[in-house]
């Protein structure tokens, strides 16, 4: 099992299939390649001081340690996205959330990637915005 660590590959995990939990986010998606399965961490400063969010960090490394990779897609990427409550969460519970999360991460379709959101929309969420009216006026004419 590797880890991810350019933002490109956080970024195209961020567009595929999510499951919430108590103390994380689980995200994924598969690859194309025959490699083996990726698995990335964060936490964002909004979780607290730095010791806090490594303490998080540390907490989720040792989860995934601890699963067996039987469970996890081959040939796919992982993201766990930290939350607070994964602080005082009790580390049993946290490995059957994971354990769960990633079971209905599996029943879920796969879907195709999506292109990375800076290539799909330039500019700003207003320009978008803007885009978006013109061509709904557009259609509302035809």
């Amino acid at each position: 099992m590797d880890r991810l660590r350019q933002r490109a590959d956080f970024l195209a995990v961020a567009n595929g299939a999510r499951v919430n939990s108590a103390a994380f986010v689980v995200q994924s998606r598969p690859r194309d390649d025959d490699g083996p399965v990726r698995v990335g961490f964060t936490v964002t400063r909004k979780n607290g001081t730095a010791t806090e969010r490594n303490r998080i960090r540390r907490r989720l490394r040792e989860l995934v340690k601890r699963l067996d990779v039987i469970s996890m897609r081959p040939h796919s990427d992982y993201v766990l996205v930290g939350r607070r409550a994964a602080l005082n969460r009790d580390f049993a519970t946290m490995l059957d959330d994971l354990r769960s999360a990633l079971h209905r991460l599996e029943r879920q379709p796969m879907r195709p990637s999506k292109a990375f959101s800076s290539e799909v929309d330039t500019g700003s969420r207003k320009e978008n915005a803007s885009k978006k009216t013109i061509a709904q006026a557009a259609n509302r004419i035809e």
